[in-house]
């Protein structure tokens, strides 16, 4: 087997042809998936009619399953959620706005494979924002005031009973969506820190997720979350993917952020999700 990676062209991605993915992947195919994904960030599969033990297999070829909270799997299944949106809905879309997944855990996920079933005929693209080339380019006042910081993350914006996807949305949505009172607990992670496979420096996280930083003041914290938002989510440093069916794509949330986009009113939405855990 010989993969054909054709790069976006863009700040990161990359399109994968030359493989199956409905069949089990030889150790050699793992390690050349695993090189181009920690090279490009995101990787699309075009053409790849998976089911979701598919979808379940290829997780587990690059690491154990992340712990997904605060949605319900899909019947059946431990590992696989639906990201939905019918026809007629009407609530907020999904994930519309930057962030990287789970970032509130104390061990957020490696990466995360999103399998498209049903895909709008227009709309519903995707944002990703590559954070080492957002380091590499940071004006030196920027990063000085960042260096050495640690960053608060929260999902309780998101979450919690009073979030955005809390008791008041669940009659709207399609989701199954679960908030928590555990939404309110806090994770410190630092804001410039070393990719754990590749050691390339990077931005981890980002306001949402982030509630701001510790040992500083609320007002600077949110000064300096602001600054540093603006900044890592600039047209440069983003790449805009296209869905099509049977598409799957797997992303690097050490190395990216990523946000839904809309445009696709009146028309239905489907996806099915997995987290990739890091490995011991």
């Amino acid at each position: 087997m010989s993969l054909e990676i054709t790069p976006s062209g863009a700040a990161c991605g990359a399109m994968v042809r030359g493989v199956d993915l409905t069949r089990p992947l030889s150790e050699s195919a793992i390690a050349d998936i695993r090189a181009a994904w920690l090279t490009h960030h995101v990787l699309a599969f075009p053409d790849q009619p998976m089911s979701d033990d598919d979808l379940e297999r290829f997780t587990l070829s690059f690491g154990p399953f992340g712990d997904d909270p605060f949605i319900a799997p899909i019947p059946g299944r431990d590992h696989i959620i639906a990201v939905k949106r019918e026809a007629a809905e009407t609530s907020p879309v999904f994930a519309e706005t930057w962030h990287t997944d789970w970032s509130f855990q104390k061990t957020p996920p490696a990466g995360t494979c999103l399998f498209a079933i049903t895909v709008p005929p227009i709309g519903g693209d995707t944002l990703f924002a590559n954070q080492h080339l957002a380091l590499q380019k940071m004006p030196d006042d920027l990063r000085t005031r960042l260096e050495g910081r640690s960053a608060i993350h929260s999902a309780s914006a998101a979450y919690s009973k009073a979030g955005a996807y809390g008791e008041a949305d669940k009659s709207v949505r399609s989701m199954d969506i679960r908030p928590s009172d555990d939404a309110q607990t806090e994770q410190w992670h630092p804001i410039i820190r070393d990719h754990p496979e590749t050691g390339r420096e990077g931005i981890f996280g980002c306001a949402g997720y982030i509630t701001g930083f510790a040992d500083v003041a609320a007002e600077e914290s949110m000064a300096l979350l602001g600054a540093l938002y603006q900044w890592q989510t600039r047209k440069e440093f983003q790449y805009r993917h296209k869905w099509t069916e049977n598409m799957l794509l797997m992303w690097d949330n050490r190395s990216v952020l990523h946000m839904a986009t809309g445009g696709y009113q009146g028309h239905g939405r489907l996806l099915h999700r997995t987290t990739i855990g890091e490995r011991p």
